[in-house]
């Protein structure tokens, strides 16, 4: 693979940065091509199961998915339907030139489209959900808008890396609960889709390490200790992503084991050496946070299960 050259002069502009990262891009988007199956959304739709609205309208009982299954699709719905938004930002983030980058920028907005297409259609046509609520919540989403408080190319970089593997997990689990093999066909469909994606992001910010390892270290610090899921803006985020961690659907055991530290790992982050005063500085902050997750997501193992335990007594009783 082409390696950039090293640099001592890691405060270069984001378009300086993208212009040298240029031929990794271009690998990087050649190999996504090459692995990328093309898959067609209707493909994965029960549509022998669907039946007109006006003639047979929807009643909460023809739900196919209930509960904390419902929910999780739902978020992962309204997560997808922000493309737009997502569209935005990644172009203003890396559309540089008229080449690899900004193929890769419409070649990623495309794949993407496809999610929300086919949950759609799923939920709808199996009347998985309330599909006027559904509608409602998609216009209320896509009005609001997400913002990535304008993202540098490497903490952009670094985002989309942990929210593309982030959403891998989220969907990946979303389908197993569900415990209806269509869903989890679909979710299954989409997380190789999410995969391919945090490739591309992990990959190229590998090479940027190879530039300025001490500019990729600090932005990988700040998202790690920032992250928030795409989706936190949507109403009542807080209470949904509860429930789906109290299913054990997206959690904070699965996001400090599954996301953040293989990427980390894949980085050799607490490995760089040479890292300036000020990289190394937010390195350590980086690790004391990491200790923090971990206790945390102990506690909240230990008062979840408490919690199983109590309602098993309960049946019992």
């Amino acid at each position: 693979m082409h390696r950039p050259t090293p640099s001592t002069d890691h405060r270069r502009s984001d378009r300086d940065l993208l212009a040298e990262l240029e031929p990794v891009a271009e690998e990087q988007l050649r190999r996504h091509e090459a692995l990328a199956d093309e898959w067609f959304p209707h493909d994965y739709i029960p549509y022998s199961l669907g039946r007109d609205y006006d003639t047979d309208p929807w009643t909460p009982d023809q739900a196919r998915l209930t509960g904390v299954a419902q929910v999780a699709f739902e978020v992962n719905l309204l997560t997808e339907d922000n493309l737009p938004s997502y569209h935005r930002e990644i172009h203003d983030m890396f559309g540089y030139g008229d080449g690899a980058w900004i193929n890769w920028v419409h070649r990623w907005t495309a794949e993407e489209g496809r999610h929300s297409i086919v949950l759609r259609d799923y939920l709808v046509v199996t009347r998985a959900m309330d599909p006027y609520e559904l509608e409602r919540a998609r216009m209320a989403q896509v009005q609001q808008g997400y913002d990535h408080d304008n993202k540098g190319t490497l903490t952009g970089m670094a985002y989309v890396a942990f929210q593309e593997l982030a959403t891998r997990i989220s969907h990946r689990n979303t389908g197993r609960y569900s415990e209806d093999p269509v869903a989890d066909r679909i979710m299954a469909r989409i997380s190789k889709d999410e995969n391919l994606h945090m490739r591309f992001y992990r990959d190229m910010l590998q090479a940027a390490m190879h530039v300025d390892a001490s500019a990729a270290v600090e932005a990988i610090a700040d998202e790690v200790i920032g992250f928030e899921m795409p989706g936190a803006g949507m109403r009542n985020f807080l209470t949904k992503s509860a429930q789906i961690a109290n299913a054990g659907i997206y959690d904070l055991r699965i996001h400090h084991d599954e996301i953040v530290w293989p990427l980390l790992r894949h980085w050799r982050v607490f490995e760089q050496e040479g890292l300036d005063e000020h990289a190394e500085a937010r390195r350590e902050e980086l690790a004391a946070f990491l200790a923090a997750l971990d206790a945390k997501a102990t506690r909240f193992e230990e008062k979840r299960a408490a919690r199983e335990a109590r309602r098993a007594a309960r049946d019992d009783g």
